[in-house]
């Protein structure tokens, strides 16, 4: 079985599917929808947002859910670590990453004031950078919580590509300033590297 998602260019949540994939060795049907006009996406699966994920007769939006089907239909290489105590924290901290710490960079996107949620994105680079000392990647080994958030902390270390013009990107560029020397560059580099289906 061959997957097909729905995806617009620069998602960062079409990202995280397509590094789930390659980590997998899994090829995925690409559809490519224009930002302006997701009809496509509407018909499919009766909302707008992508990725939207499609195999034989499942339809599966939101991409922590995608995410959980790829997991669980493709077990190998896993995403999640096998001990369950730690697989409990990885699934806290993509919680936590998709419920609260989303919430800062959206509202400076939807034009809220700036300081408190700038000072928020501040702060939870300090918890990345901390969760990398003497790590590869966040929780140890390459897994869902870096496919998780990669797609949007690379900003802070290579921010928008040529073309990008979503403003939630500009903002995550731009408000998630790195020191030199911050782990976090590492880390996306690492990550970077990568296959992507």
């Amino acid at each position: 079985m061959t997957p097909t998602v729905y995806r617009i260019p620069f998602s960062t949540n079409v990202e995280r599917v397509a590094l789930a994939a390659g980590h997998k060795g899994l090829a995925i049907d690409w559809i490519d929808v224009d930002a302006d006009d997701r009809s496509p996406v509407d018909a499919v699966s009766g909302q707008a947002l992508v990725p939207v994920l499609v195999a034989d007769d499942e339809v599966v939006t939101d991409s922590p859910v995608i995410l959980e089907w790829l997991e669980e239909r493709f077990p190998e290489p896993p995403l999640l670590p096998a001990e369950p105590a730690r697989r409990a924290e990885v699934r806290v901290f993509v919680d936590w990453f998709n419920r609260i710490w989303k919430r800062a960079p959206n509202a400076i996107a939807d034009g809220e004031p700036t300081a408190g949620p700038a000072a928020d994105m501040r702060a939870h680079l300090e918890l990345f950078e901390s969760l990398l000392d003497g790590r590869d990647y966040l929780f140890g080994a390459f897994g869902l919580a870096d496919v998780t958030a990669f797609p949007f902390l690379k900003y802070a270390s290579i921010g928008c590509a040529s073309g990008d013009a979503e403003a939630f990107h500009h903002v995550l560029a731009n408000y998630q300033t790195l020191r030199e020397d911050s782990p976090i560059h590492a880390w996306v580099a690492r990550v970077d590297a990568h296959p992507r289906s």
